[in-house]
């Protein structure tokens, strides 16, 4: 297997340079698969995503996941009776959307690659999928709500779907409410809810489906309506949270926003009024809570993947628990939720690549996703189910940042509600908001 970034290949040496570790290097093949394959023979795999800027958190564990690729297929992968290399193509969006797009078209155009892969919020997924869509180059991407990528590209409910190229596992925006309800529920509020939804693609899909569910289950919502991503003042909202009472406010920010709010929140009194700060697209990385020190203790997230998930990853072939001790091992920080995120987007490339049968025939690859049930790190992956064609959907489990008791690292995550995802265990008790936890 080998490599290439949008500057070029990289060498055995010079990719070991650069994640620096020796448990790395153990991954990597000793001979690149290229050497008993011919041109027709390799698998051209482009992973496109956001590696560096404000979204960069999310692609930390991508040259390192590609690593363990290697490895597993080493000595390549046979697909009915033939093998074949496979080729990994790293491309960084640096967060932009604009240049997610265009970075697809450019990797199209110049190595027609076979399958393109992607991940982490619409910003990435969206551009990503419609630039494959036009050129006609099936790609499956992942962590964004399945409605943002399926609505928000002019998927039309109750008609057929509108794309045939690109496809999608994720969570849905569905999911959050009964998450929400039974988390919520595990601590006595005024079930006074404040919303701080933005203007993009996760808010409107949140706004539209979240806020009924939560009114239904007999909650109060009180939404302060959409504002734009880069907002640096959130005192309007915050006035308005104080003035309606809310004990619990449900956030959905772009990740540079939520320090901004929250620091704010604490300043004008907000945090003390609080028993919940629910974060989400947010939150998700140890690193962002640290970064707020004591008021990052005892904030509420979800997680689409966690340590203790009970599934393992065909791709990289490693356990959940393995993957969180080989990302702190290889990148030196505490374990992301991308970690198993991503891999799970290599086990379902793999696994379509295979069961199309004929990995270089983009029609077959494409076809494969309908029926596809995929193995992976987040658990069974069935395109078979929908809930729209072309899309798969993963649990979400509750989550609560806490002190750590032990170890390096001064957070700890735990799971506190696992009603949409049951063979998850439960870590701990969800805990009223306290600043200092």
């Amino acid at each position: 297997m080998t490599y290439k970034t949008n500057k070029g290949g990289l060498s055995r040496r010079s990719f070991n340079s650069l994640l620096g570790t020796a448990a790395f290097a153990t991954t990597l093949p000793t001979l690149s698969t290229q050497a008993f394959a011919a041109a027709g023979d390799t698998i051209r795999i482009g992973w496109i995503g956001p590696r560096s800027g404000p979204l960069g958190i999310f692609g930390e564990a991508d040259n390192w996941l590609a690593g363990l690729l290697a490895g597993t297929y080493a000595n390549g992968v046979e697909i009915s009776g033939k093998t074949y290399a496979v080729e990994v193509l790293m491309t960084d969006t640096q967060s932009d959307p604009v240049r997610a797009s265009q970075a697809t078209k450019d990797l199209i155009n110049s190595e027609n690659p076979d399958l393109i892969i992607a991940s982490s919020t619409p910003e990435t997924t969206n551009p990503v999928s419609d630039a494959c869509e036009a050129a006609g180059t099936p790609s499956v991407t992942t962590i964004a709500p399945w409605e943002a990528f399926y609505f928000g590209r002019g998927g039309v409910p109750g008609q057929p779907s509108p794309f045939k190229w690109s496809f999608h596992f994720s969570f849905g925006a569905g999911d959050f409410g009964p998450l929400y309800v039974d988390q919520w529920n595990k601590i006595e509020t005024n079930k006074k809810v404040g919303m701080l939804l933005p203007n993009d693609a996760d808010g409107n899909a949140i706004r539209m489906g979240l806020i009924p569910a939560l009114e239904a289950a007999g909650f109060e919502v009180f939404d302060a309506g959409p504002y734009e991503n880069g907002s640096s003042d959130f005192s309007n909202q915050i006035t308005f949270f104080k003035n309606e009472g809310v004990e619990i406010i449900n956030a959905f920010p772009f990740p540079p926003d939520f320090p901004v709010f929250w620091r704010q929140a604490a300043q004008l009194g907000l945090a003390q009024q609080l028993k919940i700060m629910q974060v989400a697209k947010a939150g998700l990385f140890a690193a962002e809570m640290e970064g707020l020190g004591e008021l990052g203790y005892g904030v509420a997230t979800g997680a689409y993947w966690h340590k203790k998930f009970p599934y393992s990853s065909p791709a990289t072939g490693l356990s959940s628990a393995a993957l969180a001790d080989g990302f702190e091992a290889t990148i030196g920080k505490q374990w992301s939720q991308q970690a198993g995120a991503n891999a799970a987007l290599l086990d379902v490339a793999m696994a379509a690549l295979v069961a199309s049968g004929n990995p270089k025939d983009k029609a077959a690859v494409a076809a494969a996703f309908g029926t596809l049930v995929a193995d992976t790190a987040v658990g069974t992956v069935d395109f078979s189910k929908g809930p729209v064609p072309g899309v798969a959907t993963t649990p979400l489990v509750g989550a609560q940042w806490t002190r750590a008791s032990e170890g390096p690292y001064p957070f700890t995550l735990q799971v506190t509600s696992n009603a949409l995802a049951p063979d998850v265990p439960l870590t701990a008790d969800l805990a009223p908001y306290k600043i200092g936890g």
